[in-house]
């Protein structure tokens, strides 16, 4: 009689589960997007000699010692070394 039941039990989940799966009103899995673009080439990070921030070194500012990540640290750094 045991067995029965459990029978039952799992034959009325199944019974659920196609039903919910077929009908479709669960929104679609989103696909992830295929990459058509090609990704950017690494940048050189460098790091800023008065806090020690890394940044591209595209956006450093440069001084005569080397790359800081804004002016004030550049004139701050500069400046104490004078």
């Amino acid at each position: 009689m045991k067995y029965l039941l459990v029978l039952a039990v799992v034959l009325v989940a199944i019974y659920i589960w196609r039903n919910n799966r077929l009908k479709g009103d669960d929104p679609p899995i989103a696909q992830p997007e295929k990459r058509s673009r090609k990704l950017a080439p690494p940048t050189v990070m460098v790091a800023c000699l008065h806090c020690g921030t890394h940044l591209p070194e595209s956006e450093a500012v440069k001084g005569r010692r080397g790359a800081y990540c804004c002016t004030e640290h550049r004139q701050l750094s500069e400046s104490s070394q004078a």
